[in-house]
């Protein structure tokens, strides 16, 4: 059992989905207490932090990224497996941006793949998509196989490129995959100070290029996430060691993107994090604003001063075209690459291109 998950109390099955293989599989693999139950008429209130539920989702599972019409976003198509995350990183945005604090998965994944069918139809157009949106698209695969399944069923989409983003080192998936160039495994990274202090139950950087390192000779390319990027006391030196580090293990060509994205949030993420996580060391050591669309933001020019520093590095290793921001007006990317995204084309269609390996 992975260490991060015998922090779980318990895991809740409700009856609808009981019988079905993602349901099955947490059974099988599960040394946690598990009950069973009617839960769909449970309020957010009602779910207990702690505790795993595998519910039947009456929603869509294909969505986009919910991005804001004030920054540029990427475009980022999202296959929605469940809510919440058991590595309990202190910033994580999803414990503002859900109001209960246990972790859902949706066990009628046969619904989820009737729906996928009809969104993926149409041949002629391309689709790059993701797990880890409202959750980490790998911590719960050694309990749901999750993964596994998804890209069972997308093995038959030549036009889909799935994005596995995690924190933690888990390839168990790898078997079932029949074109590696259809699958872009996916780490987000940070500075080794940040990752000790505020990831504490994710696996170590080093770990995690270690396994970028298997997938690239297994014949995937990867995807790296500086995200959130966080204003610190050493920051220089944090990012400069982890960004060396990379390149022990990886080189540019390995790289199909990698994100850079400043700390933020709601309000309500930086009253959580300084009510539960008083003792935090570094997520308050810069000067944060509210941006126009309402969450708190580095003050720009620091944000420019960190992403200036943190690309002229990665470019001294050989990257380039691969680097974008998460979240960033014209007049940041215009200040740090010189270009905005509407000069590649669009960054939604940047990527699509540098997913399916157009570069």
């Amino acid at each position: 059992m992975k260490s991060y998950l015998k922090n779980i109390k318990g895991i809740y099955i409700d009856n609808s989905v009981k019988n079905s293989v993602i349901a099955k599989s947490v059974i099988k693999n599960s040394n946690h207490k598990i009950f069973f139950g009617d839960f769909s008429s449970f309020q957010d209130s009602d779910f207990k932090k702690g505790f795993i539920y595998v519910l039947r989702y009456k929603g869509r599972f294909f969505r986009r990224c919910p991005g804001t019409k004030f920054y540029n976003c990427c475009g980022y198509k999202i296959i929605h497996i469940g809510e919440g995350c058991p590595l309990n990183c202190s910033y994580c945005i999803l414990k503002a941006y859900f109001s209960h604090q246990s972790v859902k998965v949706w066990g009628n994944i046969d619904d989820l793949f009737r729906e996928l069918e009809q969104v993926f139809a149409d041949k002629n157009k391309r689709f790059r998509v993701g797990t880890g949106e409202f959750t980490d698209s790998l911590a719960l695969e050694p309990l749901t196989n999750y993964s596994r399944y998804l890209i069972t069923f997308l093995n038959n989409f030549e036009n889909v490129v799935l994005e596995l983003k995690s924190k933690i080192v888990d390839l168990s998936w790898t078997d079932v995959v029949k074109d590696p160039r259809k699958i872009l495994p996916a780490w987000s990274l940070n500075a080794i100070d940040i990752s000790k202090k505020e990831e504490i139950l994710t696996s170590k950087i080093e770990d995690r290029l270690k396994a970028a390192k298997r997938c690239v000779d297994m014949g995937f390319r990867v995807c790296l996430h500086f995200d959130p990027i966080i204003y610190y006391p050493g920051w220089e030196r944090g990012y400069s060691q982890v960004i060396d580090l990379i390149f022990d293990y990886l080189r540019p060509e390995h790289i199909a993107y990698m994100s850079l994205g400043s700390f933020r949030g709601m309000p309500n993420l930086f009253e959580f994090i300084e009510k539960n996580w008083p003792e935090t060391e570094y997520i308050f050591s810069g000067e944060y604003i509210q941006g126009i669309d309402g969450k708190m933001r580095l003050f720009r020019p620091l944000r420019v001063k960190q992403f200036k520093f943190i690309i002229d590095r990665l470019k001294r290793y050989g990257l380039s075209n691969e680097l974008y921001f998460c979240m960033e007006s014209d007049e940041v990317w215009k200040a740090c690459f010189g270009y905005t995204p509407k000069e590649l084309g669009g960054l939604a269609n940047h990527l699509i291109r540098r997913s399916f390996g157009c570069m």
